[in-house]
């Protein structure tokens, strides 16, 4: 986990997956430990839109995250059924 808001920078990436890392995010992980901290359980599904660190443009990144929009919808929904 990094604290944002910019992305990542490839120094950054090397250093990460040299500590073992196959993916870094900005929000997730201080939301769950928020949450946990209030007693709730938590589903932490997440979408990789920078698979380059730091190489791809924030334009890239919004374009990654239309691209799944809908099957990124229809997987929470289907989750929120089923619970």
């Amino acid at each position: 986990m990094v604290s944002g808001p910019t992305y990542e920078t490839p120094a950054e990436v090397a250093f990460l997956r040299a500590l073992g890392a196959q993916a870094v995010g900005m929000s997730t992980v201080p939301e769950v430990i928020a949450a946990r901290q209030e007693g709730l359980r938590v589903l932490g599904i997440s979408h990789l839109t920078n698979l380059a660190g730091g190489v791809v443009s924030h334009q890239e990144v919004l374009q990654a995250g239309e691209k799944l929009g809908r099957r990124f919808t229809a997987l929470i929904t289907g989750i929120l059924k089923a619970l």
